[in-house]
Order: structure tokens, then sequence, then C-alpha cells
């Protein structure tokens, strides 16, 4: 009977131990679209950050070591900004999230953002790049301040890495085809976003001595756009700059491909970042080249180790908002220096912070907007070559590629 008393009393006492262990743990909500690609990177991302931080042994916080436990939230955000809001709020009020990180649709995040700042909660976004979440910390310090953006840079900082590569591009074909005014066709999906990117190339184009062919745009869900790019050919255009986000980049890049274009296609393409693109378009967008974040470069320090673990778990290869990986790794160091979980200690901590991530090499400025760097924050620049994704710019960093022109 005793034996059975003191068994039982040791059990009690380890499920006791093991609850208060649980309860210790370092609560990180990782909010997201998770029926989508956007969501599903932004799990893989955190979660190769949680695993690796509890292998080493968690948190040092205070002299104690603390796990991380990851919260799955589906956001709903592409369809719903209401859903956005109601899992954040659920998130923080029922499961005691001590943090958040990830957010893609802008209008969800700013939803999120002002949850977040209700309960004065850090939330670190890597999704979303919309100005108005760092000007809210500019015109209301102590309300947003816990905001941060951890990836990318905001849209206004995403057009100076879009005109930065578009002018290296303009110099090589001054080089090689001796035009001192490359001309530029704009190709569009006809959406709103796309008409301030639009109006802000033409007015751009002249500053950096080029010229605009003309502008094309087409409906989004377009599955020929030949007739377009003759035009496009009959105008002399050397460079296509492309705006479109959905399933129309593989046909422009396949029909430019068929049509042998003498123009390079660069520019926003989404199709064109996924790992399926090259064999979607049959091999043949072979000069189309957009923005990216993971390249097997030298980024920072820690990207190509980062992108082989990443490919070897998930058997693909990381979308931005992968970044929640380093967005829980700067938690986890704004913690450890602060030796607290506070979130005004850490807001401090943070803003002193330069972070060396997988994407990006992170310090802030007084909005929480990452300070645009090239080699740092700017992101890259990677076009489809053979079959892959050949990073070539920013040029000084480690391990890129030419860029390659058409043959006219």
């Amino acid at each position: 009977m005793f034996r059975k008393l003191l068994l039982s009393s040791l059990l009690a006492a380890a499920l006791a131990f093991s609850a208060g262990a649980r309860a210790q743990g370092i609560r990180i909500a990782v909010v997201g679209p998770m029926a989508y690609v956007q969501g599903e990177n932004h799990w893989a991302g955190a979660e190769m950050a949680r695993d690796e931080i509890n292998q080493a042994g968690g948190i040092a916080v205070g002299g104690a070591r603390r796990p991380i436990e990851l919260l799955r939230v589906d956001t709903n955000e592409i369809q719903s900004v209401a859903d956005a809001t109601f899992a954040a709020e659920t998130v923080i009020s029922r499961d005691k999230a001590d943090f958040l990180v990830g957010g893609f649709r802008s209008e969800a995040v700013l939803a999120m953002q002002e949850i977040a700042m209700n309960h004065r909660k850090l939330f670190l976004g890597v999704g979303s790049a919309h100005g108005k979440l760092g000007q809210n910390v500019q015109a209301r310090y102590e309300r947003y301040k816990y905001w941060f953006m951890v990836y990318p840079t905001k849209s206004a900082d995403l057009g100076r890495t879009l005109f930065a590569v578009l002018d290296s591009i303009a110099d090589q074909v001054r080089r090689e085809r001796k035009k001192e005014t490359p001309r530029v066709a704009i190709f569009a999906e006809r959406a709103a976003w796309t008409e301030p990117i639009i109006k802000a190339v033409q007015e751009n184009l002249p500053k950096l001595r080029m010229e605009a062919a003309g502008v094309w745009q087409t409906t989004e869900r377009s599955t020929d756009v030949s007739g377009e790019l003759e035009a496009i050919k009959r105008a002399g255009a050397d460079i296509v700059f492309t705006l479109v986000s959905g399933p129309l980049g593989g046909t422009l890049g396949r029909q430019m491909g068929e049509q042998n274009s003498p123009a390079a296609a660069f520019g926003i393409n989404v199709e064109a970042q996924k790992d399926s693109f090259w064999n979607a378009t049959g091999g043949k967008a072979g000069h189309v080249a957009m923005p990216d974040t993971y390249a097997d470069v030298e980024i920072t320090p820690k990207t190509i180790a980062f992108l082989k673990e990443f490919r070897a778990r998930y058997k693909r290869s990381p979308g931005y908002t992968a970044a929640t990986y380093d967005a829980v790794m700067i938690l986890k160091s704004a913690i450890e220096q602060a030796g607290s979980t506070d979130a005004d200690k850490l807001v401090a901590v943070i803003e002193k912070m330069e972070h060396v991530g997988s994407a990006a090499t992170a310090s802030w400025d007084k909005n929480h907007d990452l300070i645009w760097a090239e080699g740092k924050t700017a992101g890259i620049a990677v076009q489809w070559q053979d079959g892959q994704k050949v990073p070539f710019w920013p040029p000084q960093v480690k391990g890129m590629k030419p860029f390659r022109l058409p043959v006219p």
C-alpha cells in the first residue's frame, strides 16, 4: 500500500513538474494565411528557429532556460480581414501568446497591429510592406512602439530596390548594345496595385537615362499575350518591366521565349519566384528576372546554411515569409540581452540592435522600419538561366553571377 502511495505521489509530482515546465514556455504566435504558401513559409521558418533554439536548451532568461512554444494561427487574412482580427485577439486573450510574428496581407496586418498594440504585445512583421505600419510608430510612439518590420523593407524601399536593379540592367544594355538610352516597355496586370508603380516608373525613367517604349496592360487571367509582346518588339524595347502577381507571369515568360524576344524581363513576377516556374514555361523563360530573398549566395553568413536546412526539411526553397526564422531569432537575442520578456525592455534592445539573420542584416529606423541598404536589407535579384534561378544583384555580394541579355 505504501509503495502504491509513493508511486502515485511521484507520478503526481512528475506531472505537476511537467505542467509547470510547459507553463514556463515562451509562447510565440505565428500568424498568417496557413492555407496558402505565404502562411506555410511563415510556419516553416518559425518552426526551424524553434527547433534550433530548443535543441540548444531554450532561451536564457534571468538564470533559467525556457523553451519556445509556437502557436499556429491561421488568420485567413487573404479572404477576410475580420477573420485575421479575431484570430489575433483570440491567440492573445485566450491562448496567452507572449509575442506575434508574421502577417501578410497589408489590410489584415494593419488590423492585427491594432490588436497587438491594445495588449502591448511585441509584433514582428514578416510579409507586409505597407508604409503605414511604420508611420503609426512615428505618429504615436507609446502605443505603436511594439511593432517592428523584420522583412521585407517598406513599400517605398522596395521601389528603391526595383529601380536600382533596373538601372544596373540598363547599364548592361548600354555596354553590350551600345544604346545610351535603353527603351523600357511596362507590362502590367490591370489592377489597382500596379497603377502607382506604373506612374513612378514613367516619372523616373528619364532620370535614369531610359525612355518608355509604352505601357501594356491585360487582365491577370490572360492566357495569351502574344499580341502585346509583338507590339513591344515593334516598339524596340530592350527591357520589359513587369508587374504581375499571378499565373499571367508564366504566360508572359513562356511566350517571350517562344517569340525569341530581344528584351529581358525584369520586375515583379510572383509566379517566377516559384521553383516550378521553369518547367511550367517549358524551359522557355530564360531571360526572366525578378527581386527575391533567398538564393545560394552569402546574403549574410547564415543564408546558405539556412537554405540547405530548409530544402532538406521541406523539399522546396523558402519564400520571403520564411524570414519568421529571423523574427524568432531576434526575439531570442533581445530576451537574452534584456534578461526579461517584458515588452518595454525588449523594445529598447531591438531599437539598438543589428541582427544578422538568414534574409538580411537588420537594423531599424525611428519608425521601426528596416533601414534600406544594398547587401543588407534591400534583397536580391535573380534571373532564370538554364533551369536555375541565378542571383545577379547586388554585385558586391559574394556568389553573384552575370546577368544575361537576350541576343537581339
